[in-house]
């Protein structure tokens, strides 16, 4: 595939992407009865607001693989990262529908489309970065941490573990994810917004349940304030 049809590729793969949430089935949320052992309020997943994320995700997704198609779509400083990119977004397409379907398919692929967009971030060039970096950043800092998410409901909805525990263990998962990357991308500085974001989601969730989780709200504010306070650090220049 050459430079160019790639780059116009991406953007066509944004755009259906942004489009999905209208075209798919309405979806709010694993469905309680689709596991085994029903998880009617699951201790590890953010407060309803902070889902409000993908407008952003969405819109500089598609303005990003934009600029990128019609301003720089021979220019090799993007390339690498489209090829992971365009699987990630091709992944995601269809994730709406099957996560209404089977919570244990929609967790695979949701491994998957973090896994794409961790490498395309980890493969972004050094040029135009508001449009080729951080856009990308956003959506892998909230990737991977609704796939701990999704793997913290999956775990005690399949019998695996106890809530709290898979709660305890997906979030360790997470911040241990998001660490490494900030380490081999330090100054993208969107990457760490989408992890606290999702992070102060689920810390307000814990605490304002009828019955708050203390120790998974104890993780999210300890992770919140690392990933935060590196990502300030870095940003700094030091």
């Amino acid at each position: 595939m050459s430079r160019q049809t790639l780059a116009y590729t991406v953007f066509l793969l944004s755009v259906i992407f942004a489009l999905a949430p209208f075209l798919a089935t309405d979806f709010a949320g694993y469905n309680a009865e689709d596991f085994p052992v029903p998880q009617n309020n699951p201790v590890i997943q953010p407060a309803g607001w902070a889902f409000s994320i993908w407008g952003v995700i969405y819109l500089w997704l598609v303005a990003g693989s934009g600029y990128g198609a019609f301003r720089a779509a021979a220019n090799t400083d993007w390339q690498a990262m489209r090829y992971p990119l365009a699987v990630s977004l091709g992944i995601g397409v269809f994730w709406l529908t099957v996560a209404a379907m089977s919570p244990l398919a929609a967790t695979i692929m949701i491994v998957l489309m973090a896994a794409g967009a961790i490498l395309a971030l980890i493969r972004s060039g050094t040029e135009s970065p508001l449009m080729q970096r951080e856009p990308t950043a956003l959506y892998a800092g909230w990737l991977t941490a609704a796939t701990g998410v999704s793997i913290g409901i999956c775990l005690p909805g399949y019998g695996m573990l106890d809530a709290v525990p898979a709660g305890v263990i997906s979030l360790a998962g997470v911040l241990i994810v998001a660490l490494w990357v900030q380490s081999i991308k330090p100054h993208a500085w969107a990457y760490a917004v989408g992890i606290c974001w999702a992070l102060l989601g689920i810390l307000v969730k814990s605490v304002s349940d009828v019955e708050p989780q203390w120790l998974i709200a104890g993780i999210a504010a300890a992770g919140f304030l690392i990933i935060g306070g590196r990502a300030v650090y870095f940003s700094a220049g030091k």
